[in-house]
C-alpha cells in the first residue's frame, strides 16, 4: 500500500549524525553478531539492529564511542516514521577487525558457494511377507472365492461344512440301510482265505 501524502514515512538514515545522546542501555559488541549482521568497510560502515531488524549506519567508527545513528524501524520512504528508542543511539564495541570481519565473510561464501545439494533417494517400499497362517488360508480358500473375503479361516471352514453338511448325512444314512453282508457297488470283492504267494524257481 503506498503512504498517504499526509502521513510521515521513515526518513533516509545518515552515515553521520551530530548528536551527542547517548542511549542507556549496554553497548552492543560486534563479537555477539554474525559476520552477514555487520559490514565494516569504512565507506558504509553499519549493522542490523537487533530491535527493529533494519540496517543502520554505524557513526564515529574510527573514534572511542562508535554509536547506532537515531533510526525509525521501517523502510526509508515507505513505511511509516515509529523511531526506534532502543536501538537509536546505542554504543558499539568494535572488538572485530576489518580483516578478521572479511576472511569470516569469505570463507563463510565459500562455504555456500560449494555447498552441494544432496539429493535424497528413497527407498523403494517393500511389501511386508505374509504370516504362515496367511499362507495357509490363502491356499486352503475355496476357488471360487479366491481370496475369502478376508474372512477367517476357520469361518470359511465352518462355511462349507454347513454347504455340505446335509450331504454327507444322507450318505451315512444311505449307508447305514445296506443288508449285513452286502457291499457297496463297484467295490471289489474281499478275499476270505489267505494267499500264500510262491517264489519262482530259479
Amino acid at each position: 500500500m503506498s503512504a498517504s501524502p499526509f502521513e510521515r514515512t521513515a526518513r533516509p538514515r545518515r552515515s553521520r549524525t551530530r548528536s551527542r545522546t547517548v542511549n542507556s542501555r549496554p553497548a552492543l559488541a560486534l563479537s555477539t553478531l554474525k559476520p552477514h549482521q555487520y559490514d565494516l568497510r569504512p565507506a558504509c560502515a553499519s549493522l542490523i539492529c537487533p530491535d527493529c531488524e533494519t540496517w543502520v549506519p554505524i557513526t564515529g567508527l574510527q573514534t572511542k564511542k562508535p554509536k547506532v545513528v537515531p533510526h525509525d524501524a521501517g523502510r526509508a520512504g515507505k513505511d511509516a516514521a515509529v523511531r526506534c528508542r532502543l536501538g537509536s543511539n546505542r554504543l558499539v564495541i568494535v572488538n572485530v577487525t576489518a580483516r578478521k570481519w572479511q576472511e569470516r565473510v569469505t570463507d563463510g561464501n565459500s562455504e555456500t558457494v560449494h555447498r552441494r545439494r544432496t539429493t535424497v533417494r528413497r527407498k523403494p517400499k517393500v511389501a511386508v511377507a505374509p504370516a504362515v497362517s496367511q499362507i495357509a488360508a490363502q491356499k486352503q480358500a475355496p476357488a471360487g472365492d479366491e481370496r475369502g473375503n478376508d474372512r477367517p479361516l476357520w469361518l470359511l471352514r465352518k462355511e462349507q461344512w454347513a454347504a455340505t453338511e446335509s450331504a454327507v448325512r444322507d450318505a451315512d444314512t444311505r449307508r447305514a440301510q445296506l443288508p449285513a453282508g452286502a457291499a457297496p457297488l463297484g467295490a471289489p470283492p474281499v478275499p476270505l482265505t489267505t494267499l500264500h504267494p510262491e517264489r519262482c524257481a530259479n
